[in-house]
């Protein structure tokens, strides 16, 4: 499925595991979330372009590559902003748009509450939702950044997922790409993730 990748690491399988554990506190969750998204950060940016540039070295005039296009970095609220931090050090010249979106508990509906998103024409967009459970959050955000002119292949990035959410996204948007640690086996009647984490938002802020 070239629409879904899940990386395969032996270090983001062992911070996943400890991003599970519910004995792990809130300032180590929130290391393990910051060391968690650098390889998929790396992962995501496999799909920018380069261009090449000339460059003076300290003993000659040699050819390298710098990134060519700009990117927009879009977490979800609230969750989505425990993985901005590692994007911005691997991408510090990218914008940064903001979605609040809130699901309704009984129908799983997600509303937004805010937007406030840069340009997105001619840009990599690079969705943040560290847990793609219904794939309604996410779906939600691909409208909205799509109608703002974000490409087609957007990248929705997620710590972990539901195989009912991957397969939402991919049924309304067949070209987008998700890259996660970790497709787990399914959502119980609560729509949680299991075996999951819990909570991502409430473990990364306490509430």
């Amino acid at each position: 499925m070239s629409y879904l990748h899940c990386i395969d690491h032996p270090l983001a399988a062992d911070l996943m595991t400890r991003l599970r554990d519910r004995t792990t506190k809130q300032a180590k969750y929130r290391a393990l979330c910051d060391r968690i998204t650098f390889p998929l950060a790396l992962e995501a940016g496999k799909v920018l372009g380069l261009e090449e540039r000339e460059v003076e070295t300290p003993l000659e005039t040699t050819t390298g590559h710098r990134l060519a296009e700009s990117i927009v970095l879009v977490p979800i609220l609230r969750a989505g902003l425990g993985m901005l931090a590692s994007f911005l050090q691997l991408y510090p010249r990218s914008s940064v748009g903001i979605l609040g979106l809130e699901r309704d508990e009984e129908t799983a509906k997600a509303d937004t509450y805010y937007c406030k998103l840069p340009k997105l024409e001619g840009a990599q967009t690079f969705l943040l939702d560290p847990m793609l459970a219904t794939g309604g959050s996410a779906c939600r955000g691909l409208h909205m950044v799509r109608k703002r002119g974000a490409a087609p292949d957007t990248t929705i990035i997620s710590i972990i997922a539901s195989p009912e959410g991957v397969e939402r996204v991919h049924a309304e948007f067949p070209e987008v790409r998700i890259i996660t640690a970790a497709v787990d086996r399914g959502l119980n009647e609560h729509r949680y993730i299991l075996p999951g984490l819990g909570d991502f938002g409430d473990r990364l802020f306490g509430t």
